[in-house]
């Protein structure tokens, strides 16, 4: 497999409550508690970005706010690998899969700043707030391993705050 991995970065956005924020891809299968629907914003880091820059850019794009600061960084770039009945299409075709710098932040706003609604191409068509331990069962099975990980990881940021 020649292909690279995408360079990436992810948001755990948690409420005052200590919740996370996931939202469900408008293009996968909308079946209420489907697995794999349901995701984390990310996103690509532009060439020369910076991956705080871009957490706030890709914030912004995917949820129409970046009312937050950044409370933890995940030390290691995590990486998954595309399965193979998507290797050639997801992504664009150009990658194996991406390899994420993950950020851990405080939601500043308040819910009515989250809108899905003013990209005409959105990714996500609905939101909730989620407890942590749930990252996991919501993923789909190729991101499942990143998603246990940030769960245990980013566990003391999931704290009423």
């Amino acid at each position: 497999m020649d292909l690279p991995y995408r360079l990436c970065v992810g948001a755990a956005l948690f409420n005052r409550e200590g919740r996370v924020l996931v939202a469900r891809r408008a293009d996968l299968p909308n079946a209420e508690g489907a697995p794999g629907g349901w995701q984390l914003p990310q996103g690509g880091i532009d060439a020369g970005e910076d991956p705080r820059v871009a957490i706030f850019r890709e914030l912004e794009e995917e949820i129409g706010t970046a009312r937050a600061e950044v409370i933890a960084e995940h030390p290691d770039w995590l990486h998954y690998d595309l399965p193979p009945s998507l290797l050639g299409k997801a992504l664009g075709g150009k990658y194996r899969g991406q390899k994420q710098r993950w950020f851990a932040l405080r939601f500043l706003g308040e819910d009515g700043d989250i809108r899905l609604d003013l990209d005409p191409h959105p990714e996500f068509d609905a939101w909730r707030w989620a407890r942590l331990e749930e990252l996991p069962s919501l993923a789909v099975a190729f991101k499942r391993e990143i998603y246990t990980v940030l769960a245990r990881d980013f566990a003391p940021c999931a704290r009423p705050g």
